[in-house]
């Protein structure tokens, strides 16, 4: 994005230039900040992970309560319980168990991470803005048109200041293609789609949470 063009332009659905987004210079002034992105993604993937992984200790395998043979006089290392950790079918000593692994950053950093975001699809003219995302019905080949129209090619993230029926069916079946409502974006949402196509009304509210 160049110092010199702060507007950006806005699309019809057939792919007319119909009006300009005046951007906030103070917010859109193309500052990437690389290191914030990075722990923005981590972070969301690490609040995703379920943790669901668990091992049985020797309390919790079944079976093992009766003594396999007595104390001494065998000839062999005594051992109480036929669950012992050395033992084959024997408890997990330091196995995974049930946890969180979520985490939270500082709100003004998760904020700078989404503004690097933008401004980093914002310099590789990766941000197609439209007046509005509405259809008739939901119609796969419909939407699929559209983002011809608007030149949108590989990993596309579409955003929309409120989903519809006709709008989440019409794109829940676009291979590379994701929906979501303007107030849900997050980095990592915009690091991992190439395009962004994003309705005007739902740009300058997402602005306006970024002041």
């Amino acid at each position: 994005m160049e110092k010199k063009n702060n507007r950006l332009p806005v699309y019809d659905l057939e792919g007319n230039e119909v009006d300009k987004i005046l951007l906030d210079e103070s917010l859109f002034d193309g500052e990437v900040n690389t290191v914030l992105l990075y722990e923005a993604k981590k972070m969301y993937e690490a609040n995703s992970r379920t943790g669901n992984a668990s091992t049985k200790t020797r309390s919790e395998v079944r079976g093992g309560g009766a003594k396999p043979w007595r104390q001494k006089g065998t000839g062999r290392a005594r051992v109480g319980s036929s669950r012992n950790p050395l033992w084959r079918h024997g408890g997990i000593v330091f196995g995974p168990r049930p946890r969180d692994f979520g985490y939270s950053m500082p709100k003004k950093a998760v904020r700078k991470a989404l503004l690097s975001g933008l401004n980093a699809r914002l310099s590789e003219d990766g941000v197609k803005a439209v007046v509005k995302i509405e259809f008739s019905g939901p119609k796969t080949k419909v939407s699929r048109q559209t983002l011809d129209k608007l030149g949108i090619r590989g990993k596309a993230l579409v955003v929309v200041d409120q989903i519809s029926d006709n709008v989440l069916l019409s794109f829940r079946n676009l291979r590379g293609v994701s929906l979501k409502e303007g107030r849900n974006v997050n980095a990592r949402d915009i690091l991992l789609h190439d395009r962004i196509v994003i309705e005007k009304e739902a740009f300058e509210k997402l602005a306006e949470r970024l002041r």
